[in-house]
């Protein structure tokens, strides 16, 4: 499968490193040019490209860049990719992060808001796992404990190509629904960053309070704080 991923970050860089070593051709893209990502792409066996080119990389297109970001992303950045490329997204918000966005404070669904201003349907996953476990925690399916991945969108089919793609790198696919449903796997939910198993995963995704989502993200925030404020001095 061809795939891009826009954004180089950690969880972009597990997947692509992942992806390259299942067979498959990825091309990889960040804010700064494919000059910037050179020795990444080289070590990792990816392509170098722009955002530009990454959004037309192939089958599936993973965006996974800082919320705020998604705002900076080109104008029409899909207008003509093909309607049936799947596009992730893997996003959080954390304010202390991305500043204030007030159609997330005022209730909106992180997901749903990457959705309108891309102008394309996406597939939410890999956003409640941390880098080093998806680089290095996944199993062969029939494992006992195996960790479970979320995955919720629109629609049904590129949700079911994405469901493949979480099995094949070695986690047990959980289908939450449509996008509407992805609020559960937000920061500070159950279910996040927990390494669940899918019976565990299931319940906690049960679990989560639409109503608490401020508390959720608000705790989340909060410990994330003081890793944000190093990577500003680093």
């Amino acid at each position: 499968m061809k795939i891009g991923i826009i954004g180089a970050g950690h969880i972009g860089a597990a997947l692509a490193r992942k992806w390259v070593k299942l067979g498959h051709e990825v091309v990889i893209a960040n804010s700064r040019g494919p000059d910037s990502l050179r020795a990444l792409a080289a070590e990792i066996g990816a392509t170098p490209v722009t955002v530009e080119q990454a959004a037309r990389g192939g089958e599936v297109v993973v965006v996974t860049i800082p919320q705020r970001a998604v705002e900076d992303l080109p104008k029409n950045l899909f207008a003509g990719v093909p309607s049936d490329v799947v596009v992730i997204d893997t996003g959080n918000y954390y304010p202390s992060r991305d500043g204030g966005i007030s159609a997330l404070t005022g209730g909106q669904i992180e997901s749903e808001w990457v959705s309108g201003l891309l102008g394309r349907p996406v597939i939410k996953v890999f956003n409640n796992i941390y880098s080093q476990s998806l680089a290095e925690k996944g199993t062969p399916k029939g494992t006992a404990g195996r960790i479970a991945l979320p995955v919720a969108g629109d629609p049904p089919e590129a949700r079911a190509k994405v469901l493949r793609l979480v099995d094949e790198l070695g986690f047990d696919p959980v289908d939450v629904g449509g996008l509407e449903e992805s609020w559960r796997q937000q920061p500070g939910t159950p279910c996040y960053t927990r390494d669940l198993d899918a019976r565990s995963l299931k319940e906690a995704l049960a679990s989560a309070d639409r109503s608490r989502i401020p508390e959720y993200r608000k705790a989340a925030d909060d410990a994330a704080k003081a890793f944000f404020e190093a990577q500003k001095k680093g």
